[in-house]
């Protein structure tokens, strides 16, 4: 974080000590120092002082603080984005992929574990669309451009915005044609034709 250099820097270039400085803003000296060495960080009533003191604006006395935040934050979106994504793929193979082992040898007991199993996939999609939605991402365009930490310009975001109805209708097709899929499997399965 960058606000106990900005500090330091301004209260020397402004020639002030630190016990001049925790005067002038009503602190203790012991507190500016755990600023300049990123101890702690001043709340919104010191920073006022701070930038008045200064002279410059709260932009430019926390402005590195706020990028780097915003990085941080960024980066720990994407990082839990991707990991729900391979939990969500897995859930999802092991749907289509279970169940004919599940119901032959546990019969009821395997059908029971199967819908489980589904439950949870869908609990753990419906988590991911949730983070979509927090982070404003609907098409595949889009959450490539997120998993790369870039937003898109806003002629390509207009554009992906024209594209959301067709690609959610593929969607649903896909999803429906794959449940046909796994109850005709299911239906042979257990009544043999």
């Amino acid at each position: 974080m960058e606000i106990g250099k900005q500090i330091r820097k301004h209260r020397l270039d402004a020639q002030l000590s630190q016990e001049e400085l925790a005067d002038k803003i009503y602190v203790t000296r012991q507190t500016i120092s755990n600023w300049e060495n990123d101890r702690n960080y001043p709340d919104i009533r010191s920073l006022v002082l701070l930038s008045s003191v200064f002279g410059v604006s709260l932009d430019i006395l926390v402005k590195g603080d706020v990028q780097t935040m915003k990085e941080q934050i960024d980066a720990e979106d994407i990082r839990v984005f991707k990991n729900d994504q391979r939990v969500y793929l897995i859930m999802l193979i092991g749907m289509v992929i279970l169940p004919m082992p599940l119901v032959r040898y546990l019969k009821v007991w395997g059908i029971l574990l199967w819908l489980a199993w589904a439950a949870v996939s869908i609990w753990w999609s419906l988590r991911i669309e949730k983070r979509k939605k927090a982070h404003n991402i609907h098409t595949y365009k889009e959450i490539i451009a997120f998993l790369e930490g870039r937003r898109l310009d806003e002629l390509e975001k207009q554009q992906e915005i024209g594209k959301r109805h067709y690609q959610h209708f593929l969607i649903e097709l896909v999803v429906a044609l794959v449940g046909l899929v796994v109850v005709l499997l299911l239906r042979r399965l257990l009544f043999g034709f």
